[in-house]
Formats: structure tokens, sequence, C-alpha cells
């Protein structure tokens, strides 16, 4: 995996030593970030900046077909025990047809962060929501439930590794735009816990805390600092996400089991304090930052790995290759070939095998899996090149093949992150043999939002050319541009392209889409396609707050919203 080195250097010495000068002062540091390019207080403590309380957004995700979680974060005016707030979803932006809503109490034992797991609702439709507390508003978002029965169509897409410190979020902001996705997959690596104070001088984008994150309290105000950011506020207001944690939302190159609280990472030493603290606080911080069921399994509060169902069209298994069982990774062939190696603990590995078999016998069409590191072979000379990814862990690997095999999994398509860069790839038992047998699958990989991949264009391209030599299963690769994968997903073929964007230091920039590959139903096979066009019939996006909208800010009774039949759903 991709690792971030920080040389000592004068302009490393300015950089920090103004950074440790704004945090002595006590000042906020005011960082340029967004759709609008305003000021985004990247916030050193939990209080308000200006008294508005939802600075850090509102959000929705893990999407069912009856419910959906919506989140937010109250800022606290001051030490507040506790802070009263209130919740509706409803059919239209305006909110005349409001279908659910409640209240509740938010602390800071929780960090002051809000969840709530939105009821009553159709499946296959858009919605909006809102949230009201200490006497205001906050933006109106979108979301949507997943559809059941014969589905026909479903736009999706997929993105991972948003280093806040290495670039401005251009990519969110073009998938912000976008009205004809049905929901965002995040593949990991939502934040990094890294300082980039080197970084940070190119792009003016600070992290906060100025340190590597090692506590609960550092991963909550890490995860605080990039929810200011407007794009990612956007994002987030318009599509609902369905998430899932890689390594760095913890330390590079991390392994064990959370539920064990074993483990380790490339990057993390005695220094660092205990690992188990450490673990707890990155895990905890990320159920209260993001909008992620919290309940996965009843027997297993730790487990996050899941699967959507999106009626007969698609079947979803998100995985958890980082923290679910995973052993320590290792260059040593010996170990790394060991039969009883897993990558996912063997938990998973049966949820995961039983999931694709039942998705197979109830005709779903595609079985796609969401992951974050590259399962098809990446190695030269039968030697691995990466042995985080999943060539650090044959065995393991074919087992998911053979049960594959077994079962007979069709039209299985495997979405990754994790590497920074552009793939597109057959999933073979053997694509360096001879006479290698049929695939068994595709493997689309997703750039980084901002995180780099090669920097130089011309040595990203010859890369590229001398790997595209080199790996008979390889479609294409691209190592240099910043980006998102967008899934045209119908019963006949599934279409990806990959949409990028050529500047992340600037907010300014160009986006186009750099390949489109179709994969038809019953072939495991990439086929060039040409670009499609936008869909029609999108929902409304979610309003902003202009003039006309401006009385949404006033939550009170007699307001908009307290009409007959709201009042009746509040006496509920």
């Amino acid at each position: 995996m991709p690792r971030t080195s920080v040389s000592v250097s004068r302009r490393q010495f300015m950089v920090a030593g103004t950074a440790s000068a704004l945090s002595y002062s006590g000042l906020p540091y005011t960082a340029y970030s967004g759709s609008d390019r305003q000021p985004a207080y990247a916030e050193k403590t939990g209080h308000a900046a200006g008294g508005f309380p939802f600075q850090h957004g509102v959000a929705s995700g893990d999407p069912l077909q009856d419910k959906v979680i919506l989140w937010t974060r109250i800022t606290p005016p001051s030490d507040e025990l506790a802070i009263h707030y209130r919740w509706r979803i409803a059919r239209d932006p305006e909110f005349h047809q409001v279908v659910n809503q409640g209240q509740g109490y938010t602390n800071a034992e929780r960090d002051f962060t809000v969840k709530v797991d939105a009821d009553r609702l159709a499946p296959g439709q858009s919605y909006y929501y809102v949230f009201e507390a200490l006497g205001q508003r906050s933006d109106i978002g979108r979301t949507r439930t997943l559809p059941t029965g014969e589905v026909e169509h479903l736009r999706i897409a997929f993105i991972s590794c948003s280093n806040y410190a290495r670039g401005y979020f251009n990519v969110y902001k073009e998938i912000a735009q976008r009205a004809d996705l049905d929901v965002v997959l995040h593949l990991g690596d939502y934040i990094y816990e890294y300082s980039n104070h080197e970084q940070s001088l190119v792009t003016g984008r600070v992290h906060q805390p100025l340190h590597v994150t090692r506590t609960l309290a550092d991963y909550r105000q890490r995860h605080a600092c990039y929810k200011t950011d407007r794009d990612l506020q956007e994002v987030h207001r318009q599509h609902p996400f369905i998430v899932i944690w890689d390594d760095h939302e913890v330390a590079n190159n991390a392994w064990g089991s959370v539920a064990q609280g074993d483990g380790g990472a490339d990057n993390h030493s005695t220094q660092d304090g205990d690992w188990r603290e450490r673990l707890s606080g990155a895990v905890r911080a990320y159920m209260e930052w993001m909008p992620i069921r919290e309940q996965v399994n009843a027997n297993d509060p730790f487990q996050i790995y899941r699967r959507f169902r999106f009626g007969n069209l698609l079947d979803l298994n998100m995985l958890d290759t980082r923290l679910a069982g995973r052993d320590q990774q290792s260059d040593d062939p010996q170990v790394r070939d060991a039969e009883s190696r897993t990558l996912l603990g063997y938990k998973q590995e049966q949820w995961l095998e039983d999931n694709l078999a039942q998705a197979q016998q109830d005709g779903v069409i595609w079985k796609l899996l969401g992951q974050q590191v590259m399962m098809s072979q990446f190695s030269i000379n039968q030697s691995p090149l990466n042995h985080d990814q999943w060539d650090g862990y044959p065995a393991a690997r074919q087992r998911l093949f053979n049960a594959l095999k077994q079962a007979q999994v069709d039209n299985f398509v495997v979405l990754t992150g994790d590497i920074h860069s552009s793939w597109a790839l057959a999933l073979n038992d053997d694509p360096f043999a001879p006479y290698p047998g049929d695939n068994l699958g595709v493997e689309l990989v997703t750039p980084a939002v901002s995180s780099p991949g090669i920097e130089s264009e011309a040595r990203a391209a010859l890369a590229a050319a001398s790997l595209e030599s080199l790996l008979p299963h390889l479609d294409f690769v691209d190592f240099y541009y910043r980006g998102y994968v967008l899934l045209d997903i119908k019963p006949q073929r599934i279409q990806a392209e990959w949409w990028v964007v050529d500047e992340v230091e600037r907010p300014r920039y160009a986006s186009e889409c750099l390949r489109a590959r179709v994969i038809p139903a019953g072939q495991a096979q990439l086929l060039p396609a040409p670009e499609l066009t936008p869909a029609k019939n999108a929902p409304a996006p979610a309003p902003t707050f202009s003039e006309e909208f401006a009385y949404l800010r006033q939550w009170r009774r007699g307001s908009h919203f307290d009409t007959p039949r709201n009042q009746q759903l509040a006496a509920r």
C-alpha cells in the first residue's frame, strides 16, 4: 500500500512551527475548502464557531428497503451535558409529505453526534430529511431506500482514499452534482491518521489535530476536521453512503481483530501507546461520526461487514479486509503460502461463501463485493509486489475462488479501493498459466479521491504500459488521475466508467471519463464501451438554503412543518 513519507526539511520545520503557533494562540485554523470555497473551520475544540450547531453537515447511510440511517453532529455552544434534537423525513424537499419524525438527546459520551434509524419508508424511493437543535435547522439532506422485486436499473458510484491534507475533494464535488445515483460506496481510507505537514504546504489544507492520531480525542477531532469540508458535506447531503473502513481509519497496514483487540500496524510502535486503546478509540470515533448502522450483528458489536440486496438485480457484500481477523502481513514465502492464512477471518469467510451461494440460488443477477485491497494477482515472476493485498494471502483467495466454482456463482464483480489508481482486471485461478481456465469474474479498482498515485504523468504512463505487457489478465491501469468509478447496472450488463479530475491541489479542475468498459451478463469479460449519458427522470436534489427556503431554518410551532398531519406523527 502507498505510504506517506515525511522527510525532515526546512519546509517541514516551518509548517510545524506555524501550526504550533496557531495552536498555542488558541485561534481556530482556517482552511479553504468546499463547493463555494468559503473558509471552513477545522475545529480545535468541539465548540461552535459562529453559533450554527450543524457545522459538520448531515448524512445518510446503510439504506434498506424500509429504513435508512440519518446522521448529524450538533456542535455545543458551551459545555452542555446534553442537547435535545428533532428530525423529520419526507417524500418532498418542501416537507409537505412528512412520513416520519422523532426526537432525542445527544451528549459528550458520543461526541454530540446523532444517529437515527428512520423507518416507515417505502422501497426504491427518494426522501428528504432535516434536523433541528438549539433553535436552528440543519441543511436538507436527500436519501434513497433500496428497491425490491424486479429491478431494471441502478446507478452506483464507488470511491476510496480521501486524504484532506493531500488535496481538495473535487471528486466529491463531481459526485454531489450527479442526481442519478442510487447510492455511493466508500471502500475505506475515509480519513488518514498522518500529520501530513509537508503536504499541507502545497494544498493549504491542514489536518486537525496537527499530530498523528492516536487517542479517541484525536480520532474524533480528525473526523470533525474532514467533515468541515464543504464538498464532503455536499456529497453526503445529496446521496446515501454505504461505507467500510480500511487501514488509515486506524493506522497504516493495520491487521488483526477488533473484536479480540489484537493485531497492530506498520506505523504503530510502543511510542504510540497501547494498540488496544488506539484501536478502540479509532473504531469508536468511526462509529460515532459515520452514517453506518451500529448493530449489524447483535452478537458481535464490532462486525461491520454486511450485505445489501437491491431486488433481483444486485446482491452487495461489503467486506472488512482489515480488522475482522486478518493475519499479519509477511513477505516470508513459507508464512505467506500457509494454508491456514486468512485475510477476512474464518467467520467472515464462511459468511461470504453462504451469501454468494444464497444469492445464486435466489436468482439475483449480479453479485458484487465492496472491499479494500486488490484481489487479482499482482506479481512478476511469481513474486507478489504487495503483501498487504490478497497476494499476501493466496490460500484465502483460493478458498473464495473454490467457493465460487462450487456454488456456480456467475456475474461476479469485485469493487476495490486502497491502491490510489484505476484498474480493470479479470479474476482467474492462474492468469499466468499457458492455458488459463475460464474467468471467475472481474475486478474494478477506483482511483483515490485525493491521495496520490504516481505524481509524474510521464512516469505513470510508463509504469502502466509496463504492467499491461506483463499481466495477461489486466485490461488497463492508470496511476496518475484521481477520481471515482460509476456503475450503470442493468440485467443485461454492467457498464463501468472511470471519471477523473485533473487537479486536486487547487479547487479549479476539469473532469472527464477516462475509460468505459462493459461486462455482459454471463461473461466475465471487459469490453470497450461508449460513454453513458446522464440518467433521465432523476429525483430532485436536496435544495440549498436560498431565500425561498429561509423559513425552514425557523422550527417553531405553527411553522410550515407543523401541519395537522405532522402533528399527528409527532404525537405517536
